[in-house]
């Protein structure tokens, strides 16, 4: 777990005449990226209201919410809200999202096979392990005429759910932050954004990626989320709207091109 402090010191956001939000410092709990990124950039839009961020790193996806249930963070941003909604479910937490942020496309990526027209009969596809990703995979793999899905599963499929499968794709469920890695000794691969970004891919390069309107961009797209019940907080508020700006908007597409995207906002 590793913190980073940005903004401006209560007296100096005193002496320099902070304006609509009284001074104050928020914890936020972040992945590192592109999370803990963009609320760097936040901080610095931020900084005009006297509103500081605290931002403090975390490497997995329980310890935010479990110190933000215990007030040790006054709000995170790791998560989608699907992610959110189950956590809450099985811990017996109540977190609240503030609203969408971003999205992280999924996208197929070239191992052996460089051309999706090209996959031979019988290719080895990799896809994450994990129910929420492998559906997501699926679909994008379906959009994509490779397979055809039962109607029912949605966003929830899995291999059991493919009904037509014309080239005999073999499906290898593996560990999302792992897919990178097995990239050469599979055909292709459906890969999630942020592990394409550490991956050191290049979006641009990509065979296919989800389609901003596609039922997954606007599902799992992230959320700042917050305690129930504090969600009018104006501090928080003017996070959620540093977060939700155009400057943030241009941030995300100027460094991550296509590999981060603004998500539409409530």
């Amino acid at each position: 777990m590793k913190k980073i402090i940005f903004g401006i010191s209560l007296a100096c956001a005193i002496f320099f005449g902070a304006n609509s939000h009284a001074a104050s410092t928020l914890k936020v709990g972040a992945s590192p990226t592109p999370h803990a990124e963009m609320l760097q950039e936040a901080a610095r839009i931020l900084q005009p209201s006297g509103v500081t961020l605290d931002i403090i790193e975390y490497s997995d996806y329980v310890q935010p919410n479990v110190a933000l249930d215990s007030k040790d963070l006054d709000a995170n941003f790791f998560q989608h809200k699907p992610y959110l909604d189950d956590f809450n479910a099985q811990k017996g937490t109540k977190l609240s999202s503030m609203g969408p942020v971003h999205y992280e496309p999924f996208g197929i990526y070239g191992g052996k096979c460089k051309d999706l027209g090209k996959l031979r009969k019988g290719a080895i596809v990799a896809v994450p392990n994990d129910a929420t990703n492998e559906g997501r995979a699926l679909l994008l793999l379906q959009d994509k005429g490779l397979i055809k899905l039962d109607k029912k599963s949605g966003l929830t499929a899995t291999g059991r759910d493919i009904i037509e499968n014309p080239l005999d794709l073999r499906i290898e469920e593996i560990e999302a932050p792992q897919l990178v890695r097995a990239l050469p000794d599979v055909d292709i691969a459906v890969i999630n954004g942020n592990y394409a970004i550490l991956g050191g891919l290049n979006v641009a390069e990509a065979l296919a990626i989800e389609a901003a309107d596609s039922m997954a961009a606007s599902t799992y797209a992230n959320v700042l989320a917050v305690r129930a019940g504090e969600e009018a907080r104006p501090e928080l508020k003017a996070l959620y709207e540093a977060l939700a700006s155009p400057e943030l908007a241009k941030f995300m597409k100027d460094k991550y091109v296509g590999a981060v995207l603004p998500a539409a906002h409530k």
